[in-house]
């Protein structure tokens, strides 16, 4: 099992950024470099627990699916999404949102298992994780721009 933990802080109220965490349309924007589209489920606004989502995008050259189920979700606080189909073994990713007077900062923590033994161990230890870690930094750094620059009243419909 690997795990990525990422801390980002954000100069924007934790409400607005757990929001923007949630909204389908903004992830999409937010992951174009992966083409990724949200094909079944939820497929706009914002996901809430007991919902799902299917996702379908561009990954090592490949056109693969992820579908996510919205476990655990604490307005404001936290939230979880884990895999409920997919190419991992498991995948599972912890949202954390605290307030810092104003200030947001947020947490990722994903665990995941690969599949293949020891072949998928070996991808996970020298492009895998790496991949992954660089795509959820690209993400926050989205999240936080957006925030910061005062552009997520296009994604406020949910």
């Amino acid at each position: 099992m690997s795990t990525i933990q990422l801390e980002t802080i954000i100069n924007a109220p934790v409400a607005a950024v757990f929001k923007l965490s949630l909204n389908i349309d903004f992830h999409m924007q937010s992951m174009n470099q992966s083409q990724e589209k949200a094909i079944a489920g939820v497929t706009s606004g914002c996901i809430k627990k007991g919902e799902t989502v299917t996702w379908r995008g561009k990954h090592f050259g490949l056109w693969l699916t992820h579908a996510s189920l919205i476990t655990e979700y604490e307005p404001y606080t936290s939230f979880v999404d884990e895999m409920i189909k997919g190419r991992f073994k498991s995948f599972h990713h912890k949202h954390i949102f605290i307030d810092q007077n104003g200030s947001t900062k947020m947490q990722d923590i994903i665990t995941y298992k690969t599949p293949y033994g020891l072949a998928g161990e070996f991808f996970d230890k020298t492009v895998l994780y790496n991949y992954l870690t660089r795509l959820i930094k690209k993400r926050n750094a989205h999240l936080k721009y957006t925030l910061e620059n005062g552009g997520d009243s296009a994604f406020a419909k949910a």
